[in-house]
């Protein structure tokens, strides 16, 4: 019991899911940004109260441009999906854009959003089908994934720490020669003020 207690917290720490809710105005795009790994599957469901004569345009995108997904004048009051794997890691934004004609008095509509990632987005059920795998095979496979996405997610700590402490210990040597550098000039401006005015007051004849 207590083992299942471990692995299902496990699960809920590592799993990313998310499920929004907004109001989308008329005539204006509204876009949701998120950093995510790579080689991770995403899944997506999303859905548009509906408003006679208004459409919106649903698209997925990384931040080069590139569209995974895309849909022209989603149906209203519908539930509609998506689903992609990022190839790197990179910023993916998905945009939710209203179109209200001329003539007609636009409304706001309600967009409801639910992303997946990671182990979460994976149909286990179907794979286990396919696979002709037992209930039990399938939660081990389930088990599996999420040992291997705590070790890549402990691995990728390990290196943003390594690189925060490279740079770390490469801006304190800037930091240090700056200081060097900069006692150098004072003492070096110092002693050129001193010889200066030592000439100017002899050439006044100020002092001997």
């Amino acid at each position: 019991m207590f083992n299942k207690l471990s692995a299902f917290c496990l699960l809920l720490l590592f799993v990313q899911a998310q499920c929004i809710m907004w109001y989308l105005e008329p005539n204006t795009r509204k876009c949701i940004r998120e950093e995510i790994q790579g080689k991770v599957p995403v899944t997506g469901e999303y859905k548009v109260s509906e408003v006679p004569g208004q459409k919106v345009n649903f698209v997925t995108q990384d931040s080069k441009g590139h569209i995974l997904a895309q849909k022209e004048d989603v149906q209203h009051d519908k539930v509609s999906k998506f689903t992609f794997v990022t190839e790197t890691y990179d910023t993916f934004e998905i945009c939710f854009s209203s179109h209200v004609p001329q003539h007609q008095r636009g409304m706001r509509q309600e967009v409801s959003l639910t992303v997946k990632k990671g182990i979460e987005a994976k149909s286990y059920e179907g794979i286990g089908e396919a696979a002709k795998l037992k209930p039990i095979e399938v939660e081990l496979k389930k088990l599996e994934d999420l040992s291997e996405a705590i070790v890549q997610d402990f691995a990728r700590m390990r290196k943003n720490e390594e690189e925060m402490r490279d740079t770390n210990e490469a801006t304190n040597s800037r930091v240090l020669f700056f200081s060097i550098f900069s006692m150098i000039c004072l003492l070096g401006l110092a002693t050129w003020q001193v010889f200066y005015l030592r000439r100017f007051f002899r050439a006044k004849k100020l002092i001997e």
